[in-house]
């Protein structure tokens, strides 16, 4: 997964440009943008084609709209966008179709035109919308089939809008969408490249995966073992450290026949956490899991709490947080780590009474970049960690992706990479 910079070296010159870029931003209820990141982090990308004398369309998806919603629209954000690129945004009403050529055509050097959310059209996922609820397994089969030849056409109509395409959506490349992967089938192999984002983002990767220095150590949250499963296994192989946090601690500490109270926990999973503890051993990897957690007798910021040991949980009591013991322990542990990877909180970090774990965490993991370890943290819940705390500016990179990032951990090819590194 190694990235030289195409897009540095490109002449845009007299150019449109295809930019798919990540939008997917969060709205309150009242439709207003509450955290404008993704769209900051492809300005970069975005301004670097117009200083050079392209054209620039916007291509992103936003939610998962089952049609054509109106709180699913990319009209909601273009005046933001304005507002970041300090210039006029045109907005196509339709990923694609005549009006939208027409505008595409009609744009001059220096202008951007957004288009309307691209998964408004089955065509881009891919995935046949209104079947029958009760179509077989093999009638669900033969609509997705019917519906690829579409959706190829679909993103012949998006390339055909433009001389360049240029992918800067990492949180999207683990999907084989039509403006993620297939859209690069279009473009020839000079006219088809990452933008800065990207680039960066399969970078870090690569460090992680290929470069590191050791020890090595990847500080795992969430609540569940099932989800973090191919990840942990796949690091296995390459850590020093495995650290496990977050709900799955007390799958894990009912495994080991604990008392957890009321703490969240797998049942089906028990005979999984002993496999990993076993298959850590083999591998000669430390297995951090937490020896105490904070506790609370609801699931509640102004619950009361205690701490205890996490195999010995009263009844009516839940696990929310890791206590003293743990921090102390995977504090030791991260700051005298060389690379570090961070995916998923200590616990409930949302309640303030039950950040101090992740923050914790967070505080170590910055000491330990500062004394020269490369950190990289990724996954919804821990980049709105570090944001939280104030510290994403001392880690050495926060990524955009949460599920494209523990894919290319996991080893898995991005298509969205693939499409373009081939």
């Amino acid at each position: 997964m190694n990235a030289s910079s195409k897009i540095e070296g490109y002449s845009f010159d007299n150019k449109t440009a295809f930019v798919r870029v990540d939008f997917n931003v969060p709205l309150s209820e009242t439709l207003q943008i509450t955290d404008d990141t993704r769209m900051r982090a492809a300005l970069p990308t975005i301004k670097h084609i117009l200083e050079h004398n392209g054209r620039v369309i916007l291509a992103s998806h936003m939610g998962r709209p089952k049609g054509v919603e109106e709180k699913c629209s990319l009209s909601l954000i273009r005046l933001h966008l304005e507002e970041l690129l300090g210039r006029e945004v045109k907005f196509a009403p339709s990923a694609v179709g005549q009006e939208t050529s027409r505008m595409a055509k009609e744009l001059k050097n220096g202008e951007v035109l957004l288009l309307e959310n691209l998964r408004f059209f089955e065509e881009e996922e891919g995935k046949p919308r209104g079947l029958n609820p009760d179509a077989t397994d093999e009638e669900k089969k033969q609509a997705k089939k019917d519906l690829k030849p579409r959706q190829r056409a679909f993103a012949e109509q998006l390339a055909s809008m433009a001389d360049c395409y240029v992918n800067d959506a990492f949180g999207t490349a683990h999907r084989a969408h039509a403006s993620t992967a297939i859209m690069a089938d279009f473009f020839g192999e000079e006219d088809k490249m990452f933008g800065f984002l990207m680039e960066k983002e399969v970078r870090a990767v690569d460090q992680i995966l290929n470069h590191m220095e050791r020890p090595f150590t990847a500080i795992m949250g969430g609540s569940k073992v099932s989800s973090k499963i191919g990840i942990i296994e796949n690091l296995l192989g390459k850590v020093d450290y495995l650290i496990l946090t977050g709900g799955m601690t007390y799958t894990f500490a009912k495994a080991f026949g604990g008392n957890i109270g009321n703490s969240i926990c797998e049942e089906d999973k028990l005979d999984l956490a002993l496999e990993i503890v076993e298959k850590a051993k083999q591998k000669g990897v430390s297995l951090v899991l937490a020896k105490d957690a904070k506790i609370a007798d609801a699931f509640a910021n102004n619950a009361q709490t205690d701490y205890a040991d996490t195999e010995n949980i009263p009844d009516g009591w839940m696990g929310l947080d890791i206590g003293p013991k743990t921090i102390q322990q995977v504090t030791e542990v991260i700051t005298q780590s060389k690379t570090i990877l961070w995916n998923g909180p200590t616990g409930v970090f949302e309640f303030d009474n039950f950040a101090s774990g992740s923050k914790a965490v967070a505080e170590a993991i910055a000491q330990a970049t500062q004394l020269g370890a490369y950190s990289l943290v990724g996954g919804g819940d821990s980049v709105a960690c570090v944001n939280k705390f104030g510290l994403a500016d001392r880690m050495s990179y926060v990524s955009t992706g949460g599920g494209a990032l523990l894919e290319a951990i996991e080893g898995k090819v991005l298509p969205g990479i693939a499409a373009i590194q081939g």
